[in-house]
């Protein structure tokens, strides 16, 4: 994958989970900018998604800790480096358990 490609991809997927998360109608603060996109949710704890460009790595900081996504082209999708679950999967469970709010968060093709 190119970096242009892979750019594309972290934009396309942070841009899915924006849209969700302002779909939603709850009181969670999104923040999307440079490649990096904060969602603050009411108990102000925070989930951070960053691009890491020179491991073509999108990561995801929860206050359980950090973790690293690699982009699947046969599953197109982002799994997790260390276990292979997907992305979407992850991120929903996450959030549930820091935001305490269920979400359906469908990022294949992202």
């Amino acid at each position: 994958m190119t970096e242009s490609e892979f750019n594309d991809r972290v934009d396309a997927t942070l841009e899915q989970i924006e849209e969700v998360l302002d779909d939603a109608e709850t009181d969670i603060d999104v923040q999307l900018g440079g490649g990096i996109l904060t969602i603050i949710c009411e108990n102000r704890t925070q989930l951070i998604f960053t691009r890491q460009a020179p491991v073509k790595q999108l990561w995801l900081a929860t206050k359980s800790g950090g973790f690293h996504f690699d982009y699947d082209a046969d599953q197109e999708s982002w799994v997790r480096d260390s276990d292979g679950s997907r992305l979407d999967t992850f991120f929903s469970q996450a959030f549930a358990d820091q935001a305490g709010e269920t979400l359906p968060f469908d990022l294949t093709g992202a």
